[in-house]
């Protein structure tokens, strides 16, 4: 979470609805406050003695997801707190400031590295959960340590003099809402990757197994026992090296500046498409050729299964193999690279142990299952297919995640406003300003 630039922006001129606060241009009925007007501590000092596991134990907070990650006993001698019945958020001391703080769902216990917060009638637990994980109050924070100076930890002693924008509790909770709805939805299509992932793998297994044929179709096909175990009788088993030869030659970047470049690190793993690359001009020593239609593997560490096939002409790692189909459809042998025939063999046959590689001649003697022609087009088609649902979502996640940070900044900051329709019919009032001893009004 890195603190934005222009967090609160100087402007001239207000537009209507607008007020200027020491935080900057804010809706006319938003506040600012003190987190100690909004929040405080609430829980019981525990003994580890007395800990008879009635509670899990707080193990971290990440940062990216903000959920509690939990275990079941207290491993140390360290004292714990136990949350009051009325704490409704959980924040690191020492990393509160890179969101590491969670909304409570359930009693738990934590060490003493861990506050827990009860919050003011005015507050919403969950709004405020999302702004002390946003970019705005990161910049907040630093600037309050540029007054005041480092401290170890963010206790509350430190933190209740921040003073933040406050939405009326209508308003909060409508921004609560959105930001849920949107981070669900990217949940959602998250799930959707990773069951279209599992779909591929099992895919994989049946379609270098049985062929394009239906599951249910599979105990008709006829089959005939081999190296590899039962395949279709009329599918062959021969060594890679008998469908595909290795490309040799090399070129210094110099020769080929524009060209672009592949390395290991452009080649997501699992997968047949090249999405990233550099070029020739920003590397150094030889690179290995490659052209259209050609397979490229990833010698170094084979079991991080990364193969491609090339869509166009460039240059590549001398750590990638560069594979040329001469007996085999392209797409299929890119697929093929990634299944267990493959896989397996080039782990098996590596060499060395800080930088595990295999080669091509250990590679070229893998026996694979080798269909007609027309399967090995059908079967590729299929997998395209799947790659491309999977790429769809994939698509789909980032955009939610694009509107995601930017809802979170911009509603955050009051940049952007709900429809009044969005927040409820109630009408907006500014509520009185509480006293700084913390009382209800």
């Amino acid at each position: 979470m890195k603190a934005e630039k222009n967090a609160m922006p100087e402007i001239e001129t207000l537009p209507d609805g607008y007020r200027l606060t020491e935080l900057g241009p804010l809706p006319t009925h938003w506040r600012v406050v003190r987190l100690g007007e909004v929040m405080y501590p609430d829980r019981t000092k525990m003994s580890h003695k007395d800990y008879r596991g009635d509670f899990p134990i707080i193990e971290k907070i990440p940062f990216d997801t903000g959920k509690v990650v939990l275990r079941a006993t207290n491993r140390t001698n360290t004292d714990l707190y136990v949350p009051g019945k009325q704490a409704v958020l959980v924040c690191s001391k020492i990393n509160l400031h890179q969101g590491a703080i969670s909304l409570l769902t359930q009693r738990v216990a934590a060490t003493t590295h861990y506050e827990f917060y009860a919050l003011k009638d005015w507050a919403d637990a969950e709004y405020l959960w999302w702004f002390l994980r946003t970019s705005l109050f990161r910049f907040l924070f630093d600037q309050d340590i540029r007054f005041r100076g480092f401290k170890k930890e963010a206790n509350y002693k430190f933190i209740q003099n921040i003073v933040i924008p406050l939405p009326p509790l209508a308003e909060q909770r409508a921004i609560a809402h959105v930001l849920r709805t949107v981070q669900r939805a990217q949940e959602a299509s998250e799930r959707v990757i990773a069951a279209l992932r599992e779909l591929k793998k099992s895919l994989m297994r049946h379609l270098f197994t049985c062929g394009p044929v239906p599951v249910e179709a599979q105990g008709i096909v006829p089959l005939q026992q081999t190296e590899l175990g039962p395949l279709p009788a009329h599918w062959q088993v021969v060594r890679l090296g008998e469908i595909v030869n290795l490309r040799t030659g090399a070129v210094l970047p110099s020769e080929v500046p524009n060209a672009r470049y592949v390395g290991l690190e452009h080649i997501d793993p699992s997968e047949v498409t090249i999405r990233q690359f550099g070029y020739a001009v920003d590397t150094k020593s030889a690179k290995a050729v490659f052209r259209t239609g050609d397979v490229l593997y990833g010698k170094l560490r084979p079991y991080l299964d990364k193969a491609a096939l090339a869509e166009w002409d460039g240059v590549c790692s001398t750590d990638i193999l560069v594979l040329v189909p001469q007996k085999a459809e392209p797409w299929f042998v890119a697929y093929l690279m990634h299944s267990p025939h493959v896989l397996q063999y080039a782990v098996a046959t590596t060499t060395g142990v800080n930088h595990p590689r295999t080669s091509w001649k250990a590679i070229s003697q893998a026996l694979i299952p080798l269909p007609p022609l027309p399967e090995q087009r059908e079967i590729a088609r299929i997998l395209q297919a799947v790659d491309r649902r999977i790429a769809a979502e994939e698509a789909y996640r980032a955009a939610a995640q694009e509107l995601f940070r930017s809802l979170l900044r911009e509603l955050m900051s009051g940049r952007r406003r709900l429809p009044v329709d969005c927040v409820g019919a109630t009408r907006w009032v500014a509520h009185p300003e509480p006293s700084h001893g913390g009382q209800t009004p």
